[in-house]
C-alpha cells in the first residue's frame, strides 16, 4: 500500500498560526497544559460582517445555531421560524427574533462552521492534517458584559481564537483528567465538583483580544465574559484519538478472532456464583489473550484509518465544473490531487485500487506506476507534460471520480 496525502501547501502551517513557531514546545504541552499565543489575527477566517451574513442571508437551520443566556439555552422556537413559500422548512433562524434576543443579552452560537463557512472549512481541514486529529468549529458572539455559559469543561481539546472585542477567560485545573465523551460535566455528580473548583484560585485569568489564541486540553474548567463591547471568538474543538480508541479496536478484533466464545454455559448454571463460571471465564480469558497477541499494529492502524476517513471531508468539488473539466480534458488541462482525500493506493494483479474519503476506484488495467506517482504527488500538472500514452483518458477518469481536480 502506498499512502498519498501531500497537500502542496506553502507558508506557515495552520497549527503554527495558532500556537507560534515553536511547534516542538507546543507538542510537549499537548493534552497536558494550557497554551496562550498572541498572533496577528484571524479576521480572514471570520469577522463581524461575515457573522451577519451567516445570520441573515444564508438560510441557516438548527442545529447550526444555538442561543443561550447566563448558561441557559433558549428553546429553538424562540429564534426560528418557517422558510416561507416553497420552502417546507420550519426551523430556519429568524434574524429579527435573533436580533432581539442578542440585544437583550443572549449569546449566539454558530455551530458546525467547518460545514457552512468556506474559509473556516479550509482552515479546519488543514489543522486536522497538522494535528492528526479531527477538528470542528463553532463561533460564540456575546453581548457586552455577558456570560454565555457558566464554568464547565469540554470533553474535547479546544483552541479559542479571539476574533473581535475582548473576553475575560478564567481557567481552572481539571476535576477529571482527560474526560471521555460519556463523562460530561453535567452528570455523575461532576456539576458540584466543577462549581466548587471554579470558586478556587484559577490556573489562568486572562483577557483575550483580537489575534489571541488560547489552547485548553479537554477537562480544563473555563468560563468567559465579554468586556465593554460585543465579543466574537471562534472555538476549534479537537476530538483527539486516544488509547481508548485503540483498546476498543483491540477488543473488537479479538472478539472476532476468538472462535470458541459461542459455546453455551452449562445447563442450570448460577451465573452469580464465581465458582460456577470459573472454568468458562478462564477459557474466555485465554481465548482473548491469544487473539490479542495475533493483532498487529497494522491491523489497528487499518481500523483507525477507516474511522479517520469518516471523521472529516476532503476539499469540496464543484459538481458542474468537475463534470465539465472531465469532458473537456486535453493536452492543456492542468490538474492536481484533491486535498485531504487521505488517499491510499494498492497495486497488484495488474490493477490499481485508490481508496480514500468518499473514493474507492479500481483502475484496470493499472496505469504505469511512475505516471500515478506524478499525478498524485499534490503538485499541479499539465497533461501534455506527463509521460507516456493514455494520459488524457486516465486524467478524465480521475476527474470523473473526483480524485483529481482542475488546478
Amino acid at each position: 500500500m502506498t499512502t498519498t496525502d501531500r497537500d502542496g501547501r506553502a507558508g506557515a502551517s495552520a497549527l503554527a498560526r495558532l500556537v507560534g513557531s515553536d511547534l516542538d514546545a507546543f507538542r510537549a504541552a499537548w493534552g497536558r497544559s494550557q497554551w496562550l499565543h498572541h498572533g496577528p489575527g484571524y479576521a480572514d477566517l471570520l469577522d463581524p460582517p461575515a457573522i451577519d451574513e451567516l445570520l441573515s442571508t444564508r438560510g441557516l437551520r438548527t442545529p447550526f445555531l444555538r442561543v443561550a443566556k447566563n448558561g441557559r439555552p433558549f428553546p429553538e422556537r424562540t429564534f426560528t421560524s418557517g422558510g416561507g413559500v416553497g420552502a417546507a422548512v420550519a426551523d430556519q433562524l429568524d434574524d429579527a427574533r435573533l436580533a432581539a434576543l442578542f440585544a437583550d443579552g443572549a449569546t449566539i452560537v454558530l455551530q458546525g462552521l467547518h460545514r457552512t463557512w468556506a474559509p473556516i472549512a479550509e482552515f479546519v481541514r488543514d489543522l486536522a492534517a497538522d494535528l492528526g486529529h479531527p477538528v470542528q468549529a463553532n463561533a460564540y458572539i456575546t453581548p457586552p458584559q455577558s456570560q454565555g455559559f457558566s464554568a464547565h469543561y469540554d470533553v474535547h481539546d479546544v483552541f479559542v481564537l479571539q476574533l473581535s472585542g475582548e473576553k475575560r477567560w478564567v481557567i481552572h485545573e481539571p476535576v477529571l483528567q482527560w474526560p471521555m465523551r460519556d463523562e460530561p460535566w453535567e452528570t455523575g455528580g461532576r456539576r458540584d465538583l466543577v462549581a466548587r473548583a471554579a470558586e478556587g484560585e484559577p490556573a489562568l485569568d486572562v483577557v483575550l483580544r483580537p489575534g489571541d489564541c488560547l489552547y485548553l486540553p479537554r477537562g480544563y474548567l473555563h468560563a468567559a465574559t465579554a468586556l465593554g463591547g460585543v465579543s466574537a471568538h471562534l472555538t476549534l474543538g479537537v476530538h483527539t484519538w486516544t488509547r481508548h480508541h485503540l483498546a476498543t479496536d483491540v477488543m473488537r478484533q479479538a472478539l472476532a478472532r476468538a472462535g470458541d466464545l459461542r459455546a453455551p454455559l452449562a445447563s442450570g448454571v448460577d451465573v452469580g456464583d464465581p465458582a460456577a463460571i470459573a472454568e468458562d471465564a478462564a477459557a474466555v480469558r485465554a481465548a482473548l489473550v491469544a487473539a490479542i497477541d495475533e493483532i498487529s499494529d497494522a491491523d489497528l492502524a487499518a481500523a483507525l484509518t477507516r474511522r479517520a476517513d469518516d471523521s472529516g471531508r476532503p476539499a469540496p468539488v464543484s459538481p458542474l465544473a468537475q463534470a465539465a473539466a472531465a469532458r473537456a480534458a486535453d493536452d492543456d488541462t492542468v490538474v492536481r490531487l484533491r486535498r485531504h482525500l487521505r488517499l491510499r493506493r494498492y497495486d497488484g494483479d495488474g490493477t490499481t485500487r485508490l481508496v480514500g474519503r468518499g473514493v474507492d476506484v479500481v483502475l484496470d488495467p493499472a496505469p504505469r506506476a511512475e505516471l500515478l506517482d506524478v499525478l498524485l504527488d499534490g503538485d499541479d500538472h499539465r497533461v501534455a507534460d506527463l509521460p507516456g500514452d493514455g494520459v488524457t483518458e486516465l486524467v478524465r477518469r480521475l476527474l470523473t471520480v473526483s480524485v483529481l481536480v482542475p488546478a
